[in-house]
């Protein structure tokens, strides 16, 4: 029963859309190639607004934040006092004792000792008394308890943030697993295919057609998983990260400034310095990380496509030639790969040049300034700190934003799922489901995937009740479109479709749908047990009508062959069983829906012609007193039909029995 949607052939689907961007990378300013937004502004004001419902949590972690920076960033003040209480004593304790501070400093200068003079008279001394130890642990305690506390503040911000952040990507999970519950069918059937033509640009023409087929649903699985995830993890980490880097950059600028104007300005010439630098490395890095994953895409599709083609490969002696070429891409991936790491490598040891440099003027100029007095030992040694504290949250920052766009760039992703145009809802005064005998009949029925390619026109049909209807005709013909008008998956453009004389648009889906059985050709089994996969058609069925329908399905003797019987576990692919024997599945599935209407699509073109046999044995018995539309394509399937309707470009050019 409930399964894919019924596939379309070349005419039969609608035409697909040119790919959106893809991810982002990790963290790091020169990392991977960052996908960007095309509207950076309105998503990133969207995905601030999905943090709304978290408003005071995320007020309460930005008040966190700041008083955690806030005591991180007196530390090294308060440990500057250290320093002076230490140098302080050490001097003092060489000074003699029983002469003042002032006699001292007179007597220096009368040495012609002026600097030594200048620098004792700005300092806390008595001569003759070395180091207070109990004032000193004093300061190193309070030291600790600041640390502490501040660490205590950093917690409790990640904590909050943590339930924030898991919280609104549970709400986006939420909304958009509703949405695709929303969506029209013309939305995955023309759905872009992914990323395929930016990762395998040059493989398209030997890629096989199950790779497209599998990128088509990928594209719709990427934003629902690994774009959330990529938002969850930017708000998680840098989002926090971001608010901690700003704080800290404008505390530090307060304590410098406050410290010491002049080394704080020579501080400052470092950013500009940093950040040409490191846009220059990156600028370069980010061409040799485009051409690693663009290197990276070909050498995985042809490994890809050599997996999925080895038969034919070694059929055809080819071996060697596809070593050949994996040699040459993997060289290739080589040579890119290392020549990003390496250019990326290089920023930070420019940083730590740069860093450097600076250290080392302000340990000369502050040098100068305490021999002068009119710095103390401890205030330059809290600027250093200061230094090293404000040129890490720059670089932090600016790789945060490089994460942010690619974060964006997902979020738009998601926000372009979600404003998706949904199915018309249903009618608020729709008919309740009646049963009736399953007599279909399309009126002057008309239907376009584009507005001006028409496909379907005036197409006129009467499937009586408990008739056979086979549709035939070539690729494209619309065969598999006639079925998807049927269950709604599209709505028709004019004319009208009638169940038992109710007009479809009147019904819910969901009522009309459960008047249909669907048995495709591919054969969809979910991961769960036998038993499980049956009662799928009707989950409230019992043990006993599960039986019945495996029975009538010719599918219960070689299931309780299985060492676990109908509890046997059945993986993604159901590749524990043939072919044969899940299609068998499906029609027990449909046996035990008893629909009044069946759609089937031609099962038996991939089996052996045994189990062909107990297919069509099956199928015979489901479509027994059942309106059934089979889409043919062997000529033993439609043999017994009650009619047989020739399709090709949308219209029925001929109808009739077989023998006509």
């Amino acid at each position: 029963m409930s399964g894919p949607h019924m596939g379309g052939a070349a005419a039969g689907r609608p035409p697909a859309r040119s790919g959106g961007p893809g991810r982002g990378g990790p963290m790091g300013f020169a990392a991977m190639p960052v996908a960007k937004p095309k509207n950076f502004r309105g998503s990133f004001r969207r995905l601030l607004g999905a943090l709304r419902p978290e408003r005071r949590l995320v007020i309460a972690v930005m008040h966190l934040a700041i008083v955690s920076v806030t005591l991180a960033i007196l530390g090294p003040k308060i440990l500057g006092n250290a320093t002076n209480l230490l140098f302080n004593g050490v001097v003092g304790k060489q000074l003699p004792a029983g002469v003042t501070k002032a006699q001292a400093v007179a007597g220096l200068r009368a040495s012609g000792q002026t600097n030594l003079a200048e620098m004792l008279s700005s300092m806390n001394v008595t001569p003759g008394v070395g180091v207070d130890f109990g004032a000193l642990a004093g300061v190193l305690l309070t030291v600790v308890a600041i640390y502490a506390v501040s660490s205590v503040f950093s917690w409790a911000q990640a904590y909050l943030m943590a339930g924030v952040t898991q919280r609104t990507v549970y709400r986006l999970r939420r909304d958009v697993d509703r949405k695709l519950g929303r969506l029209p069918l013309r939305y995955f059937d023309g759905h872009p295919r992914g990323d395929i033509l930016s990762r395998v640009d040059e493989k398209l023409g030997r890629v096989p057609l199950a790779y497209f087929d599998r990128e088509s649903r990928g594209d719709i699985l990427s934003r629902v998983t690994n774009d959330i995830d990529n938002i969850s993890q930017t708000l998680q980490q840098s989002l926090t990260q971001l608010i901690t880097s700003v704080f800290t950059v404008i505390g530090v600028l307060i304590m410098m400034f406050s410290i010491s104007p002049l080394l704080a300005v020579i501080s400052l010439l470092v950013v500009p310095a940093a950040l040409v630098v490191t846009i220059l490395i990156a600028s370069r890095s980010q061409k040799q990380f485009a051409r690693q994953w663009e290197r990276t895409g070909t050498l995985n599709g042809h490994v890809e496509e050599m997996h999925t083609g080895h038969a034919i490969v070694k059929a055809f002696g080819r071996q060697q030639e596809a070593i050949d070429k994996f040699e040459v891409e993997n060289e290739a991936l080589f040579q890119a790969s290392y020549k990003a790491q390496f250019i990326s490598g290089t920023i930070q040891p420019a940083m730590n040049i740069i860093s450097n440099l600076n250290y080392v003027a302000i340990c000369v100029i502050g040098g100068v300034r305490v021999a002068s007095g009119t710095m103390s030992l401890g205030d330059v040694q809290a600027f250093i700190q200061y230094s090293r504290q404000f040129t890490m949250p720059i670089v932090q920052t600016a790789s945060i934003m490089n994460v942010l766009q690619s974060a964006v760039a997902s979020a738009e992703r998601v926000f372009e799922l979600l404003d998706e145009g949904e199915e018309t809802p249903d009618v608020a005064t729709a008919r309740p489901s009646h049963e009736g005998a399953g007599r279909v009949v399309l009126d002057d029925v008309s239907f376009r995937y584009l507005p001006d390619v028409p496909l379907i026109e005036d197409l006129n049909l009467v499937a009586d009740e408990g008739h056979t209807i086979a549709i035939v005709g070539p690729t494209g013909a619309g065969k598999t479109t006639l079925v998807n008008l049927l269950m709604r998956f599209y709505e028709i453009d004019g004319g009208r479709i009638t169940v038992d004389g109710v007009d479809v648009k009147e019904m819910t889906r969901d009522d009309l749908r459960r008047t249909f059985g669907m048995v495709l050709q591919d054969a969809w089994l979910f991961q769960g047990t036998i038993r499980e996969n049956i009662a799928y058609g009707r989950l409230d069925a019992t043990e006993e009508e599960i039986m019945r329908a495996a029975e009538a399905a010719h599918v219960d003797h070689f299931v309780r062959t299985l060492p676990g019987g109908y509890d046997t576990i059945l993986d993604d692919d159901a590749t524990s069983v043939s072919a044969g024997e899940k299609q068998l599945l499906t029609i027990a599935r449909a046996f035990l829906a008893d629909p009044r209407i069946l759609i089937l699509d031609e099962a038996t073109s991939s089996v052996d012609t045994r189990t062909e046999v107990l297919i069509q044995r099956a199928m015979a018995k489901l479509m027994k007193g059942r309106t059934s539309f089979v889409i043919a394509h062997r000529l033993s399937t439609i043999r017994d039909a009650d009619t047989i309707l020739v399709m090709n470009h949308g219209r029925i050019i001929e109808q009739g029995p077989h023998k006509d």
